[in-house]
C-alpha cells in the first residue's frame, strides 16, 4: 500500500473540524484525520506494506522550467531554494508530528530530493513484485493501473466512504482510455488544478475520440502534420498550435519509474515496548486518542 501522504492529509485537514485540538489548543485535526485513514483502509484492504511516500519537492524546478505554469497558483512564495507551497497556516505545524506518529507506527516516509510523491509511488510502484494499491486523490497516477502487474489505484477524489477501485476496465469505463493512454490523455485535456494548459479547444470527449483514432499523442502530432490525414482543420489547427506545449508537457505529467531511493522497509510488524512508550506519550501530548488506537489496532491486526 503506497500513500500519496499530502494528498490524504490535505483531505484530513478539510474534512475534519479544525476544533479538534490537542491539550495545549495546537490543531490535530488533520493527524487525527490521517490517522483514520490509514486504520480504514489498511483494516479494509490488508497490506501486508505501507509506505509513506512523500513530497520531497512538491514543486520540482525541472518541470517548472519545462512549464513555468505548473502548479503556479498553489506558490505562496519564492525563494532562492525554490517555491514555497501556500499550506494552511493551521496545517503546518501538523506535518512534522504526522511524520513522527507514522514513524513510531513502523511506516516508512519515503521521498526524494527533486521529486515529487508521485514519482517515488511510481517508482515503488514499478518495482514491486507484489500486488499494490495506490491510495491518492491525484488523478495523474491513474497512469501507473496496470492489471498486469496487479497495481490498482484506490481513488480518494470521492471521499473516503466512497473509496473508487481503478483496474484497467473501470478507467476505460469511467474515461474512456486504457490506464496505458491516460497519460497522453492527460496532456491533451490538461488540468488546471496543476497549472497545466492542455491543447486550448480540446476538451475529455475530443481527446478521447483522438485516442481511439490514433492511439497516442505522438500519433495525434504526426496526424495533424500530416496534410494526407484525414484530420478536421479545426482540431489539426489546435494541436499544431499547441506544439510547443506537447513536446514538453509528457516529461511533466508522466511520473518517474527507476528513482535512485533509499532502503526502507514497509512490512507491517508488531510495534515494539520502545514505539509503544512513544506512540502513547505523543497520544497524550497531542490528544490524538481513539483515531491513534484505531490506527494502531488496523496495523497490529496484520502485524
Amino acid at each position: 500500500m503506497l500513500l500519496d501522504t499530502a494528498s490524504l492529509y490535505f483531505r484530513a485537514f478539510h474534512g475534519v473540524p479544525d476544533t479538534v485540538r490537542a491539550p495545549d489548543g495546537s490543531p490535530v485535526n488533520a493527524v487525527r484525520g490521517l490517522l483514520d485513514m490509514i486504520a480504514k483502509l489498511v483494516g479494509e484492504f490488508e497490506p501486508t506494506e505501507v509506505v509513506a511516500c512523500w513530497d520531497n519537492d512538491w514543486r520540482p524546478q525541472w518541470r517548472v522550467d519545462l512549464i513555468p505554469s505548473y502548479k503556479a497558483h498553489r506558490v505562496a512564495q519564492e525563494t532562492d531554494a525554490g517555491s514555497v507551497e501556500e499550506v494552511p497556516d493551521l496545517l503546518s505545524p501538523q506535518i512534522p508530528v504526522i511524520r513522527e506518529v507514522l514513524a513510531q507506527l513502523g511506516i516508512p516516509v519515503v521521498g526524494l530530493a527533486d521529486y515529487e510523491a508521485d514519482d517515488v509511488i511510481g517508482t515503488l510502484a514499478s518495482r514491486s513484485r507484489m500486488p499494490v494499491d495506490i491510495i491518492t486523490g491525484d488523478r495523474d497516477l491513474i497512469q501507473l493501473v496496470d492489471d498486469a502487474h496487479d497495481v490498482r489505484v484506490i481513488y480518494t477524489g470521492r471521499g473516503m466512504s466512497n473509496l473508487e477501485l481503478l483496474t484497467d476496465d473501470v478507467v476505460k469505463k469511467k474515461y474512456g482510455v486504457t490506464p496505458q493512454q491516460y497519460l497522453d490523455f492527460a496532456v491533451l485535456r490538461g488540468d488546471p488544478s496543476d497549472g497545466l494548459p492542455g491543447v486550448a479547444g480540446v476538451g475529455e470527449k475530443t481527446a478521447v475520440a483522438l485516442l481511439a483514432e490514433f492511439g497516442t499523442l505522438d500519433g495525434i502530432v504526426a496526424a495533424a502534420a500530416g496534410p494526407d490525414v484525414a484530420l478536421g482543420a479545426a482540431v489539426r489547427s489546435k494541436v499544431n498550435a499547441a506544439s510547443e506545449y506537447l513536446k514538453v508537457a509528457t516529461k511533466v505529467v508522466e511520473v518517474a519509474r527507476n528513482l535512485d531511493l533509499d532502503d526502507h522497509d514497509g512490512r507491517i510488524a508488531a510495534i515494539t515496548p520502545q514505539r509503544a512508550a512513544a506512540l502513547d506519550e505523543l497520544s497524550e501530548t497531542w490528544g490524538l486518542g481513539s483515531s491513534l488506537k484505531r490506527a494502531r489496532a488496523a496495523l497490529t491486526a496484520r502485524a
